[in-house]
């Protein structure tokens, strides 16, 4: 079974207030077994344009990712996120083959 991956792009405007997300967002990630292989990091933008910082999260399957993106725990999380930054995220499935 393919895993699956969060890939975003975020701005973030209030620093100070973010922090209160990342430590809400642990819980659902934790429920969901979630792994950062990117959170931040030095970075190169060789082509196109992205939001200044770069978040991978990889899950067990596609759909513990789509799961953990509806969970109440991460609404919850997502819901002190909003108003504080700005990003890009998409879900996908991993390659299997």
């Amino acid at each position: 079974m393919p895993k699956g991956y969060w890939i975003a792009h975020v701005a973030v405007d209030d620093p100070h207030a973010y922090e209160a997300y990342r430590a809400a967002n642990a819980v659902a990630f934790a429920k969901y077994n979630a792994r950062f292989l990117v959170r931040g990091g030095t970075r190169v933008d060789v082509e196109g344009t992205a939001k200044p910082r770069s978040v991978v999260i990889e899950f067990d399957s596609f759909q513990d990712a789509q799961d953990c993106y509806h969970s109440p725990e991460y609404q919850a999380a997502k819901a002190l996120r909003d108003p504080v930054s700005s990003g890009d995220l998409v879900i996908v499935e991993g390659y299997d083959g």
